[in-house]
């Protein structure tokens, strides 16, 4: 059994680790022509969260990040916006490892995470502005998601696997892959 003090060191870590990646992505300038697109670099700890603690703990870091990067980094707009992309989301990618996790490949659970924080994003700002012709944006902010989603997805691969042969979540009782 874990304790409660264990998993809150580590949702501590993911928050702080969710929150340095954010500070990170808002320093990189994406040389797109279309507003508001990003890596998404804290998607990495989200899926690692995911896999690592579960959806209801992974909400708390969601959440928490999405707040402080907001107050830390952007404006009241900016955490209403990433609200509707982050817990979409997360939704999303829950549903898609709680119904085929043996069968789905977290690159693939990465790739409908990004699309539909897009979707998510979108839909708030179509709510704020009232229209829905900025749904045609989405299908440009669609195509770059996969691409991204893909390098969040291997990313998340990779620390999962190094973090595998490490002691660090041996008290979470995580499934060992073989």
């Amino acid at each position: 059994m874990t304790s409660k003090a264990y998993r809150l060191v580590i949702l501590s870590l993911y928050v702080a680790m969710a929150l340095i990646l954010s500070y990170i992505e808002s320093l990189i300038p994406l040389p797109l022509p279309i507003p508001g697109a990003k890596i998404g670099l804290p998607n990495i700890i989200t899926l690692v969260s995911l896999l690592t603690l579960g959806w209801p703990l992974t909400l708390l870091v969601v959440i928490a990040r999405i707040f402080l990067s907001g107050f830390l980094f952007g404006g009241g707009f900016s955490i209403v916006y990433s609200l509707g992309g982050g817990l979409l989301s997360l939704l999303v990618m829950s549903l898609l490892l709680h119904f085929f996790k043996d069968k789905i490949s977290i690159i693939l659970v990465s790739v409908f995470g990004a699309i539909s924080h897009n979707l998510g994003q979108v839909i708030v700002a179509a709510i704020v502005v009232q229209t829905t012709s900025l749904l045609l944006y989405f299908l440009f902010l669609m195509v770059l998601a996969i691409p991204t989603g893909i390098f969040i997805g291997v990313t998340a691969r990779e620390l999962m696997r190094l973090l595998g042969k490490t002691t660090i979540f041996s008290k979470l009782n995580l499934p060992q892959k073989k």
